[in-house]
């Protein structure tokens, strides 16, 4: 890859950009970008950048967008991660996306917090996990030795605990929709008010990241 740090570009990557960079945290927002870059480099890796699932440009559309669920777009009334995938269905709707394409970023989306399904549910549901992850510390070794000039570019600002806030506040708004028991939302909220600190920040506290 001659740049790993080159995103798309065109009118739908500038939409997408744009929407995120308004409507999301800078710690999301950068997340986000990140999410894209470290998935496009674990496609390198893996061997899948020919392969005729692959698309850059909708890996682009649903790691950067796969968290305007907790952005200020999202109206609160049911999951973030369905939330979010609604919202960036609509964006691609609107930007002249054809709805099959849509569909399959609409489910990387609602499924990045699904272990064991997004990965059994195509390339792209499989890869948008698999990037926010990596920005998690989760097989960080994939992208050892480009890391550091990723996040010179796009920098963490306490990402994880910023995440959680929104996650939380989000789950705060309509709890039994949008926090069901055992989702993450649902898991993060309850944590956070029983001890202050939830068990994805403890765990993210010892990854080559945080």
């Amino acid at each position: 890859m001659t740049d790993f740090l080159a995103l798309p570009t065109g009118p739908l990557a500038d939409t997408i950009l744009a929407t995120v960079r308004k409507t999301e945290s800078p710690a999301v927002a950068n997340h986000s970008i990140r999410s894209f870059l470290f998935a496009r480099l674990l496609a390198e890796h893996e061997g899948c950048l020919d392969d005729a699932a692959y698309d850059a440009g909708l890996l682009f559309a649903a790691t950067v967008l796969h968290d305007l669920g907790v952005g200020t777009l999202a109206p609160g009334k049911t999951r973030f991660e369905v939330e979010g995938a609604d919202l960036a269905a609509e964006l691609l709707t609107e930007n002249g996306v054809p709805a099959p394409q849509v569909d399959l970023v609409w489910e990387a989306i609602a499924l990045h917090t699904s272990p064991g399904i997004a990965e059994r549910r195509g390339l792209l549901a499989y890869l948008t996990r698999e990037g926010v992850g990596i920005d998690f510390g989760r097989n960080a070794h994939v992208v050892t030795g480009r890391h550091e000039r990723i996040h010179e570019e796009h920098p963490r600002l306490s990402m994880v605990p910023s995440l959680v806030d929104a996650i939380v506040e989000h789950a705060a708004r309509a709890e039994e929709a949008a926090a069901p028991r055992y989702s993450i939302a649902g898991e993060l909220l309850r944590e956070r008010r029983e001890a202050g600190v939830t068990g994805l920040e403890r765990a993210t506290a010892g990854t080559p990241w945080e």
